[in-house]
């Protein structure tokens, strides 16, 4: 302090710097907070539009005849109007596809690509949003201080990623 410089006024600077501290982080942990669930959203998003919007897309099945590296391929017969059956169809090899088993699946436009379709589907194309939800509760339990927003995060996200695992 200042030996000129009033103790209330030095007071008040020091309260205004600590307020300045803290809204700076509370906008640098929000605008992390937002960027980890925009990038989970948009990493999901690219998959899970051709499961939840259907309409006007070829829908059917695939029977998994053979697994490589990273894809599984088999013969897709259709089960909508205007779908044409495929020899060979492509399916991205996760744990939740087997050898010898049959997926209903949505085919990506212009692609022999397809997803799985119905709950599973769904599900499993929103799992990057579960892991989202849950890095996002600890920016948000530590930086933001905010421990019930940040339980509900984490709850969600637990909750998306256990129905995913269950169901497919």
């Amino acid at each position: 302090m200042i030996p000129a410089m009033p103790a209330a006024i030095a007071t008040r600077s020091r309260q205004a710097s600590v307020a300045a501290l803290r809204f700076g982080r509370l906008a640098a942990m929000g605008t992390v907070t937002a960027l980890i669930l925009i990038a989970g959203v948009w990493a999901s998003w690219g998959t899970a539009q051709h499961v939840m919007l259907t309409k006007g897309r070829e829908r059917g099945t695939v029977v998994v005849t053979r697994c490589g590296e990273h894809v599984c391929s088999g013969p897709y017969t259709p089960a909508s109007t205007g779908s044409q059956a495929r020899r060979s169809v492509v399916i991205d090899d996760t744990l939740a596809v087997r050898k010898g088993r049959t997926y209903a699946v949505v085919v990506k436009p212009g692609s022999d690509e397809v997803v799985r379709s119905g709950p599973a589907g769904v599900l499993y194309a929103w799992v990057p949003l579960g892991g989202a939800l849950l890095l996002a509760s600890v920016v948000v339990a530590g930086g933001l201080r905010l421990t019930r927003a940040a339980w509900v995060l984490a709850g969600a996200g637990v909750a998306l990623l256990t129905a995913a695992f269950v169901t497919v």
